[in-house]
């Protein structure tokens, strides 16, 4: 079953989208979007965890910053166009939309929003049974929820950006970081993360698929890679049942 619901964050409200498991769940976990916002793809990820036992809450935190999921929709069709000049055209229009979601204070907003909808999972069901996973902009923002809240008992981020040392200090719960080997940045800067993430003690596993991009889990964009995509899904459900259950 799937339902939308609206979340308060003391401040303003936000949109959630849930999927619930047939019977009992594993437990709640947090799917948090890529930089495209609250897309079909998304809620789709949301189902099939759902499906496979989980309470599934993917709160929409991009329209908070002006990027609501019609235009991120529309904008992840500009830039995985088949047409090199549509994509080089629509960049320009990406990076303004995403002015908003780069200042400290809508990180702050971010993190509050993300904690408040394991409050909603911790009552609905999960009880402490919680756990956090997302892509992109969505795995850092993942990190980010675990640095900052100590409920969190399982991280799955995809591709995302690891926070620093200080922040890193605060994850208590073990972390499965999943990367494509073309994605230069994250990649050149995975030692220093698990040089960081071992000396603040925490349980820190990564994997890097051979000749998978940055997005490849994305079914819906031009750098899918199936096959990277299935062994990532494989991965990351039985951590997560493991680390959760």
């Amino acid at each position: 079953m799937t339902q939308a619901i609206t979340l308060e964050t003391g401040e303003d409200s936000f949109d959630v989208y849930v999927a619930r498991p047939e019977g009992e769940p594993i437990g709640g976990l947090v799917l948090i979007h890529e930089i495209w916002g609250l897309v079909d793809h998304i809620r789709d990820v949301a189902d099939r965890y759902a499906a496979i036992g989980w309470l599934v809450a993917a709160p929409d935190i991009l329209s908070h910053a002006g990027v609501a999921p019609a235009l991120g929709a529309e904008l992840h069709a500009l830039l995985n166009s088949a047409d090199p000049e549509v994509r080089t055209a629509a960049q320009p229009r990406m990076r303004e939309a995403l002015t908003t979601a780069r200042a400290p204070e809508y990180g702050a907003w971010a993190v509050h929003a993300l904690r408040a909808t394991l409050d909603w999972l911790e009552a609905a069901g999960a009880g402490a049974r919680l756990a956090v996973t997302g892509f992109c902009f969505g795995g850092t923002y993942a990190f980010a929820l675990a640095a900052a809240d100590d409920r969190v008992r399982a991280v799955v981020p995809f591709y995302g950006t690891a926070p620093g040392a200080d922040d890193i200090a605060h994850i208590q719960a073990p972390v499965l970081a999943i990367y494509g080997e073309q994605d230069p940045a994250l990649i050149d800067a995975l030692p220093t993360v698990t040089a960081a993430m071992a000396d603040a003690g925490v349980d820190f596993e990564s994997v890097v698929y051979p000749g998978a991009a940055h997005a490849f889990f994305n079914d819906t964009g031009l750098r899918y890679d199936a096959d990277a995509a299935a062994d990532a899904w494989r991965r990351a459900t039985a951590f997560l049942a493991e680390r959760v259950a």
